[in-house]
């Protein structure tokens, strides 16, 4: 029998193996950890990941935050038989994590402090019920944004229009909080040939209903709209609202290198807010015949830029792979462009870049990760949805946020995979020429950049959020609140 009474308590996390939320996840718990004083300790329970390449990047997260001298515990929990039979990536996701449950309980027996809550990341809710003989505080982290998140409480409701509609182009869906979203602008994930996956998403959304509170990667500041309509029950009638702790942006910076990556450096040489700046994310390539398109754009537009170009995911990777430029870019594009324009056929900084004076556009992906970093250095964008839930987030950016210079494709509740030469050069042009549209998206993303500042700043929203979800969970644990 393990004696927990004399350890500190501790705070149990369960993140996803995906980068984009474990990182998120262990930012969260820093603060939590920061905002109670010492009170509180983290312990990581670390799934194995299911790939070989996912498993270096999360082994190499871990050894980095184990050296941060903080008060955080990494175990890795034992490996398990992935499922087979499968159809689609969500079911496996969805099943593999479940396989987990055992190990979960186990690890948590054996834990020597007292656990205070239990956290787990939004694509673990499956695990959410382990450990259930502990009668501790569970709550839910959400690594994307508000609107997503009213989108999955709505989805039980949403079942029979979405799957009788999900090859329709045309109308509109009603996500409480914002302005009616054209079915284009629907997740990947739940629209067209992938509406099978819809009853994972589903559940995934019914389980956070049995949450203590959801804990989120936004802020009031951010999206007013759609949390509002979370906390005033609009999503679920009838059912009491899980308690949102809009705690962000939350955004991690790594340690910066002694030596300038070459990014940067080329950046050191251009004017003020002249470039615009082209990356898709961790899992973000475009085909060979896109590519020319993106080039023939970027060299019409006759502004500077800054592409980071990715080849395509080795065998049994989702990760692209560093591009061959001789062989991917139209003929003489390097030379006719060289001196404005750097491609970059590697991994980039990106939130150096994007906190470079330089810089003064996002092409991107619309991953929320990404756009925190955009707006928390006052970066307007062009959205350029590739997967997930990012078309719902590019659609929040341009209608909602007003931080984004849409795509001719992307307007007008269209939305085309593929992006022509004209499009992009257009939008360059709006975002970084001095238009109208590009001038009042970039005092929108000004004015954000202050907000999400002011936000996580003491005494701002998040940091009081923040605050009140630790205090919460020290009285709950019997531990007393904080100290100020």
């Amino acid at each position: 029998m393990i004696d927990r009474s004399m350890a500190a308590a501790t705070i149990v996390f369960l993140p996803c193996w995906e980068s984009g939320h474990f990182m998120s996840m262990v930012a969260a718990g820093k603060r939590m950890l920061d905002a109670s004083g010492g009170a509180l300790s983290l312990t990581v329970l670390v799934m194995q990941a299911p790939t070989a390449a996912k498993a270096a990047e999360v082994d190499g997260h871990v050894r980095r935050e184990a050296a941060s001298g903080l008060d955080i515990r990494f175990l890795n929990l034992p490996p398990v038989e992935p499922p087979t039979g499968y159809v689609a990536p969500e079911e496996f996701n969805f099943r593999y994590t479940q396989l987990h449950a055992p190990q979960v309980e186990e690890a948590v027996a054996g834990l020597a402090s007292p656990v205070a809550a239990i956290v787990v990341d939004l694509f673990c809710t499956p695990l959410l019920d382990a450990a259930g003989e502990l009668a501790v505080p569970r709550y839910v982290y959400f690594a994307s944004t508000g609107a997503f998140l009213a989108l999955m409480l709505r989805l039980p409701a949403f079942r029979e229009e979405l799957t009788a509609r999900h090859r329709e182009t045309d109308g509109t869906v009603h996500v409480p909080g914002l302005p009616p979203v054209p079915l284009p602008y629907m997740p990947a994930c739940l629209s067209g040939d992938k509406i099978g996956n819809y009853e994972w998403f589903e559940d995934y959304g019914r389980r956070f209903m049995d949450a203590s509170g959801i804990i989120i990667n936004s802020s009031i500041e951010l999206e007013p709209g759609v949390l509002a309509a979370i906390a005033d029950g609009r999503c679920v009638p009838g059912r009491p609202a899980p308690m949102v702790h809009a705690i962000g942006p939350v955004i991690w910076f790594a340690a910066r290198e002694q030596q300038q990556h070459v990014c940067v450096r080329w950046l050191d040489t251009q004017p003020p807010a002249s470039v615009v700046f082209l990356c898709f994310g961790s899992k973000g390539f475009v085909d060979w015949a896109q590519v020319g398109e993106v080039a023939a754009g970027l060299e019409r537009a006759g502004h500077r830029f800054l592409w980071v170009l990715r080849g395509p995911p080795a065998a049994g990777s989702s990760n692209p792979t560093d591009a061959d430029l001789d062989a991917t870019l139209p003929g003489g594009f390097l030379t006719r462009t060289r001196g404005r324009g750097l491609v970059w056929p590697a991994w980039a900084p990106q939130k150096e870049v994007l906190a470079h004076p330089a810089v003064g556009g996002f092409v991107t992906h619309c991953g929320w990760n990404s756009t925190l970093e955009s707006l928390w250095f006052g970066v307007p964008m062009v959205p350029w949805p590739l997967y997930g839930e990012q078309h719902l987030n590019a659609f929040e950016l341009v209608t909602a946020m007003g931080v984004a210079v849409p795509m001719k494709s992307m307007d007008g509740g269209k939305v085309e995979p593929f992006v022509g030469a004209a499009e992009l050069e257009q939008a360059v042009r709006g975002l970084i020429g001095g238009t109208e549209e590009g001038r009042k998206a970039r005092e929108k993303a000004a004015g954000l950049k202050a907000a999400c500042r002011n936000a996580v700043a003491e005494g701002g929203s998040s940091d009081a959020a923040l605050r009140k979800l630790v205090r919460e969970i020290l009285i709950s644990s019997g531990g007393g609140a904080p100290p100020p």
